[in-house]
């Protein structure tokens, strides 16, 4: 063969490649994620909701116009027309299919219907670090409850679902928001009405991206667009200076005091000093029942505005600490809980922000019900915050909404600090369902990003991640070639036992099977050459042992060398295969 043929017929292979914004998986990672899914699946079964799985494909009218931007319909989802000219698109969530499903089922159906569902979803979007196209989530939902105790319930079990996963109390916050109050500064600002509707959606786009883009990235999207690194430009919702800043304005207060997004500026220095006279003249207790009150709705003779009570909070929390939450030897006296503090400054500072919409008001007063029955349960400000920077992507959100936070950082391999932010999120979505019923059908869920949610897990050394190590078959090595049928009867009888095991199915010798068996991490391989065959027995090696013993040869005192190398492989009889196997993989 020639130089030139070989050239050409190396031009003829197709080249090996992933496509952008998707991954491989490796048997560690899917058994490692498969402990992750039980332990949320048993913390959903454990509220009460049963499983219902959804086909990757929907109708495109199905699943509605909600994450595309444009009239097209694979913009932002993938999809393709079907043999009878109807579109099909990959699902992009799993709440859609939910809704299509309910829908079709509903007069069979429980209801309230809860349910959870784990599987893969897909975008159509540029893909980046940490951006992939295809993601799982697992999600659960309860269709028919109007009240606002289904979402707090929801808020609650993804505390909880954290948690056991082994994400520790103060390394995560639930945080919570609702699209009426956003909808109702929006209505203040003049884009209220059906016909802004293109540009509101533009707009809660823009602020779901503050985590990521910060206050001036998100203040561009508001305005005329955004050009990122690559030097691709996002064209904005369009909004004047003063819309946008009146819409950042209620994020940016309420934030900063609750050490959310950090806003430059000391716009609290003379506030401070006028609530710490007030704090003098009344006393913490006294000052404490003026924001309790606040929170309650009781009206007070003689309140703080938000920005005095936000510095007073401050201050408590530095002197002060709830009597419940009192460590001994802590500094701090003992003072009302903070949590009613903390829930009122937002409360206090979005009353000014909706003016006189309804909307703003009717959303401020959900969500002081949601922090009442979550306070009630023992769900504190450190676990599910009200929050006003949370927003929610998708157009077909109604009411509270939510997102679960990841508040600690790690190190990545060239030790800059890396934070994973939100790994779930949810929402009330009263108007999904009744696309297709012609009638409002309540409806409200919560979503783990799965993928995600791994790779910190991973981070943190998670036990739930970190115990599923993926341990390798028994190999049945292959030492005579007109012996199959016999090494095949070997395996079958460790299959037999419940012993995960295989036999040798290449051509190398003896060695490069140890090799083989080495990289699928086996714990130990079966040997039986002519020898062991004509006096009816195996070798068993250890080769866990073996390693010891290579690594420990220099090092090991005598004894421990020898016990070592006995237990590094053993020949027994073939009837004590099964048993010596087991003793072996037991000690591993």
């Amino acid at each position: 063969m020639t130089e030139q043929t070989k050239k050409a017929d190396k031009a003829a292979l197709t080249e090996a490649r992933r496509p952008r914004g998707l991954i491989d998986r490796g048997a560690a990672d899917i058994a490692a994620t498969d402990a992750m899914i039980a332990a949320i699946r048993k913390s959903y079964e454990l509220y009460g909701f049963e499983a219902v799985e959804t086909p990757f494909f929907e109708y495109t009218d199905a699943l509605g116009k909600f994450l595309p931007d444009l009239d097209r319909p694979n913009e932002g989802v993938f999809s393709f027309q079907d043999d009878d000219e109807q579109w099909l698109s990959l699902r992009y969530d799993l709440t859609a299919p939910l809704a299509r499903y309910v829908a079709e089922n509903y007069e069979r159906l429980a209801k309230p219907y809860r349910s959870y569902r784990c599987g893969w979803v897909f975008r159509n979007e540029k893909p980046g670090p940490g951006r992939f196209r295809q993601f799982m989530q697992f999600d659960a939902d309860t269709v028919g409850a109007g009240s606002v105790a289904a979402d707090a319930e929801m808020c609650m079990m993804a505390a909880d679902t954290l948690e056991a996963l082994g994400v520790k109390r103060g390394d995560y916050v639930i945080k919570v928001n609702n699209r009426k109050v956003l909808d109702g500064v929006m209505e203040a600002i003049g884009l209220g009405g059906g016909e802004q509707a293109g540009r509101r959606l533009t707009v809660l786009r823009a602020i779901d991206k503050l985590d990521r883009l910060g206050l001036d990235g998100v203040r561009q999207l508001l305005g005329e667009g955004r050009k990122d690194e690559s030097g691709d430009f996002t064209k904005g919702a369009g909004l004047a200076e003063s819309q946008s800043s009146r819409l950042l304005g209620i994020i940016d207060a309420v934030s900063s005091a609750l050490g959310a997004s950090p806003v430059a500026g000391e716009t609290l220095r003379d506030a401070f000093q006028t609530a710490i006279d007030k704090l003098d003249e009344m006393g913490p207790a006294a000052i404490g029942q003026l924001l309790r009150d606040e929170t309650s709705g009781a009206p007070t003779a003689d309140a703080l505005d938000a920005a005095q009570a936000r510095a007073v909070l401050d201050y408590l929390r530095t002197h002060y600490v709830s009597t419940d939450a009192a460590a001994p030897g802590d500094a701090r006296r003992p003072w009302l809980d903070t949590s009613y503090a903390s829930d009122a400054l937002t409360f206090s500072t979005w009353r000014q922000s909706v003016g006189g919409s309804e909307t703003g008001a009717q959303g401020i007063a959900e969500l002081k019900e949601l922090a009442r029955i979550v306070r009630a349960a023992g769900y504190g400000p450190d676990r599910i915050r009200i929050d006003p920077s949370v927003v929610r992507g998708l157009e077909y959100y109604t009411g509270p909404v939510f997102e679960a936070e990841l508040t600690f950082e790690v190190r990545d391999d060239k030790g800059q600090p890396v934070r994973f932010g939100s790994v779930g999120g949810g929402g009330r979505y009263d108007g999904l369902v009744g696309r297709f019923r012609g009638e409002e059908t309540p409806a409200t869920g919560f979503s783990i990003g799965v993928s995600r949610l791994f790779a910190a897990l991973k981070a943190i050394n998670s036990p739930i991640v970190a115990a599923t190590k993926k341990v390798g078959p028994v190999v049945v090595l292959v030492m005579d070639r007109d012996q199959i049928a016999a090494y095949q009867a070997l395996t079958a009888r460790l299959r037999a036992a419940g012993i995960a095991a295989e036999m040798y199915l290449g051509e190398a010798g003896m060695n490069p099977q140890l090799k083989y068996a080495d990289r699928r991490g086996s714990v130990c391989v079966v040997i039986q050459g002519s020898n062991e065959r004509e006096k009816g027995e195996v070798a068993i090696k250890d080769l866990v042992a073996g390693a010891e013993l290579a690594k420990g040869a220099k090092t090991l005192e005598r004894d421990a060398y020898l016990a070592l190398k006995e237990k590094a492989q053993i020949v027994v009889p073939e009837d004590n295969m099964v048993a010596a196997v087991k003793e072996i993989l037991g000690r591993h």
